[in-house]
């Protein structure tokens, strides 16, 4: 994507200065007045996993760079939003600052702090957004590892009685790298497919958590 360099941007905070390069971006360049919502995806999930690669491989240069690549994908989409008159960018920050500050009442008010954090998080999520399920705002595009480990999260916080073993093994990662590879080779050997055997176990997790939430 075209770069911009700084010249006769209105002053201010660096963020304002993004804003205005976008503001510009969106009038004069053709690459950029032409994208959507849509046509962005592909770079907002590319942006995303090089921060993944330079959190787990580079150096805070490059983790610098790469979250301002992912921050260009947030301006850019408030930028269209505000320009459909739907929101923007203060809007964006706005929200998620009243969300934290609504999800942390052991910070910014007197409540003890909950004996298990992420728990009391998907507790008041859930009861923000009305939903009546764990499986609720999970995203469907999540790989069936992520996905699987997000259900069983979400099932826990949310006291879903399902049935698992009452002492689980404790694994190192390295251990359980490892065995992740030799299942992939096993089911390679065995002409399955690991990552569509896995989606089937979770679609099958996610029956039990229904059928568990229905009682």
């Amino acid at each position: 994507m075209p770069s911009a360099a700084k010249g006769s941007e209105p002053a201010g905070s660096e963020v304002d200065r993004l804003v205005a390069v976008m503001h510009r971006l969106r009038r004069e360049c053709p690459w950029d007045a032409e994208q959507t919502h849509l046509s962005l995806v592909p770079y907002l999930v590319e942006e995303s996993c090089e921060v993944v690669e330079a959190i787990e491989a580079g150096t805070s240069a490059d983790l610098r760079e790469e979250l301002g690549d992912l921050l260009l994908q947030v301006v850019l989409h408030s930028e269209l939003a505000a320009e459909d008159d739907a929101f923007d960018l203060q809007a964006v920050a706005a929200g998620i600052a009243d969300k934290l500050v609504a999800r942390h009442p052991h910070v910014f008010e007197a409540d003890e702090v909950p004996t298990d954090l992420h728990a009391s998080w998907e507790q008041r999520k859930a009861v923000e957004k009305g939903r009546t399920s764990a499986l609720e705002g999970i995203p469907e595009r999540l790989s069936a590892l992520s996905r699987a480990a997000k259900i069983l999260s979400r099932a826990r916080s949310r006291r879903v009685p399902l049935e698992s073993p009452e002492q689980v093994e404790p694994i190192t990662d390295e251990a359980l790298g490892n065995a992740l590879l030799d299942l992939v080779v096993r089911a390679q050997a065995s002409g399955l497919d690991a990552e569509q055997s896995a989606r089937t176990a979770v679609r099958r997790l996610e029956a039990r958590v229904r059928e568990a939430e229905r009682g």
